[in-house]
């Protein structure tokens, strides 16, 4: 179920390119030359989506939305992101928040626990217009607008 690169990927062409933009919007806004952000599982409901996420060693996940514009990260976070009824607060349509969920556990399933682990690591949450001026782990430094 890696969703890797595989050329014969399940999914549809259009979750597969939305899989990889989301990946390049971690990267662009999180990754430093010394250390790069894994960003794997994402998966994709209507125009929501939650991607697992570990750099170094530090890990958690965020929630993103698709936009006019694209995909935007609206929060980070570490377990809240895997309950339904927590992205659902968060503003995911309850159709949407229940395949999350359940993709998510799915996903994640397969990966070995040390990697499940650190998507837990993440304490809080962190609102998109703070985290996307630094990076997600630097908690003592979130920017207040």
């Amino acid at each position: 179920m890696a969703l890797c690169g595989a050329i014969h990927s399940p999914l549809p062409a259009l979750a597969v390119d939305d899989a990889r933009a989301i990946r390049a919007l971690i990267g662009a806004t999180w990754d430093r030359p010394e250390s790069k952000v894994e960003t794997d599982p994402v998966v994709i409901s209507g125009d929501y989506a939650v991607a697992s996420w570990t750099q170094g060693q530090h890990g958690g996940r965020a929630l993103l939305r698709r936009d006019a514009k694209g995909w935007v990260v609206v929060l980070c976070s570490g377990d809240p992101l895997r309950e339904a009824g927590w992205l659902a607060e968060a503003g995911v349509p309850a159709e949407n928040a229940d395949r999350i969920a359940a993709d998510l556990k799915a996903a994640e399933a397969v990966l070995p626990a040390e990697r499940r682990a650190m998507f837990s690591l993440f304490e809080g949450v962190v609102s998109g217009d703070a985290a996307g001026h630094h990076a997600p782990l630097d908690h003592d430094h979130h920017s207040h607008h």
